[in-house]
């Protein structure tokens, strides 16, 4: 997701299900905590051997969060190494904080939806 879709755009506009989707499995979040914590690039090998599943499994959940931005990919040699995208996946989610923030602002700041909340709470 770029900076420019970022900035100012709407909840719906900066919400990727591709990301939540791809942080919404413990596999690819503990995936995700082995590669910020050994603070390099890792092989799917590497990573495998921290976890209790097969080879093809981690390369798929690799898959998952590379193509979702959380993680990027670098060929070296035979080998893939991956790393976290931290830039880029700390702007997505402050993306998010500030959008639901202006949504938040929107919504008390605006008569018919504080009314419509109003009209919710009564029922």
């Amino acid at each position: 997701m770029s900076k420019d879709s970022l900035e100012g755009g709407d909840l719906g506009t900066v919400l990727s299900h591709h990301l939540f989707r791809a942080l919404g499995d413990p596999t690819r979040v503990r995936l995700l905590d082995l590669l910020a914590e050994r603070c390099r690039a890792c092989s799917v090998s590497e990573l495998a051997e921290c976890l209790d599943v097969d080879l093809s499994v981690v390369s798929r959940h690799l898959a998952l969060l590379r193509a979702a931005g959380v993680l990027k990919a670098t060929k070296a040699g035979r080998s893939v190494l991956y790393e976290v995208q931290f830039d880029a996946v700390a702007e997505v989610l402050r993306g998010i904080a500030d959008a639901l923030e202006r949504a938040r602002d929107d919504f008390h700041g605006h008569d018919t939806c504080a009314a419509t909340a109003t009209e919710g709470e009564d029922r």
